[in-house]
């Protein structure tokens, strides 16, 4: 269990670290009823078309791109319910311009197994 919520966690840091949309399929379950709250725009966002529409507006490309950026997470807290878990941090992101201040903010995720 542990190496699947570390792989994630790995996973989602990476996505925002490399603006590759490609991987945004790892990370959101692909289907009408997942919902995502972001710290860019207001109001629940539905739907993995509209996920993925969120993220290429914020500048996610297929590929992915240099973003002259650094995104990671700190004070991670990890509960284990039923068979989810959920994971609540606090993101940290660095534009590489000494005069921008380092943005944070929170961010819990719920994984559930795939059952295949």
């Amino acid at each position: 269990m542990n190496e699947m919520i570390n792989s994630v966690i790995e996973k989602w840091t990476i996505f925002w670290n490399t603006y590759n949309l490609d991987s945004l399929d790892e990370l959101f379950l692909s289907n009408s009823e997942v919902t995502y709250f972001s710290s860019e725009k207001k109001g629940l966002i539905k739907g993995i078309e509209e996920i993925r529409e969120h993220h290429r507006n914020f500048g996610f490309i297929a590929g992915g791109k240099d973003n002259n950026s650094k995104l990671w997470l700190e004070d991670i807290n990890i509960t284990t319910l039923h068979k989810e878990v959920v994971v609540a941090a606090i993101w940290f992101f660095q534009k590489y311009i000494e005069s921008k201040p380092i943005q944070q903010g929170p961010v819990t995720m719920v994984l559930t197994p795939i059952e295949e």
